[in-house]
């Protein structure tokens, strides 16, 4: 990942200090007298004044400075998620790291380079924080659009915003009235799951995640990783049956390989 506040240069437009945690922080100074400090603890731009020296950003007078508590205020970095949206500390741990110089930068345009002052910074992920980082390697599709009632959040009643359903955190759902065809895409093992069902209009989809498979007594705490539940239902509008009346479901699951 690469967070630019322009190219690296060596002049004196560009200067490297300490912080009194000995965290380096990078002055950047136009020629006209507006600057920009950032830190390399999150890669974080601390303060951004104009040619008359006003402070345009906020940091809180109760910041900490000191890793790995990121600054409240000026500009963090917010990756791999933002707020408590998926599975990792709030924000994710990017604004928690300690950054590194660029020494090899791309090349400016020259239109990109007059009168101003610029430096590359890269953040290079540890081995644990790439085995933390949240990635899915299994989508659902078939499921876009469509109304589900959301059982971590009392049954409400929520629209699909995404193209596929992805995982990255605990989810337990009723997709409501859904098509015929569902598809489960595994792309580590290069295979689609497709899910073919008659008299079921609704869809579960359930992954207990990390906490919860813990918790479950009868599912190790690993194999949340590779399970998924996804099946045909009837939960909106339940089946009733008057006496010598019948009722058909089926659920047909092939698999092929995929790309």
């Amino acid at each position: 990942m690469n967070q630019s506040a322009a190219a690296w240069d060596r002049g004196t437009a560009v200067a490297v200090s300490k912080d009194k945690n000995g965290t380096d922080q990078v002055l950047l100074q136009t020629n006209r007298g507006a600057s920009a400090q950032v830190s390399l603890h999150g890669g974080q731009v601390l303060s951004w004044k104009n040619e008359r020296g006003e402070e345009l950003l906020f940091t809180s007078s109760k910041a900490i400075f000191k890793p790995p508590t990121a600054v409240r205020g000026g500009i963090p970095i917010c990756f791999p998620q933002f707020g408590n949206r998926g599975a990792l500390e709030q924000n994710g741990f990017a604004r928690n790291k300690i950054w590194v110089f660029d020494e090899s930068p791309p090349p400016l345009q020259p239109s990109d380079s007059n009168g101003k002052a610029y430096v590359d910074l890269l953040f290079k992920p540890s081995e644990e924080d790439l085995k933390a980082w949240p990635h899915s390697e299994v989508r659902v599709e078939g499921v876009e659009t469509l109304d589900y009632l959301d059982n971590l959040c009392n049954k409400e009643r929520f629209t699909e915003q995404g193209d596929a359903l992805t995982f990255e955190s605990e989810v337990d759902r009723v997709y409501l009235s859904s098509g015929s065809v569902i598809a489960v895409f595994d792309h580590e093992k290069k295979r689609t799951f497709v899910i073919r069902k008659e008299g079921l209009p609704d869809v579960v989809v359930w992954n207990p995640w990390e906490k919860k498979a813990k918790a479950i007594v009868d599912l190790g705490d690993e194999e949340y990783k590779q399970m998924l539940c996804v099946d045909g239902a009837a939960v909106e509008k339940p089946i009733a049956l008057r006496p010598g009346e019948e009722w058909t479901g089926r659920l047909e699951l092939s698999v092929m390989p995929s790309i």
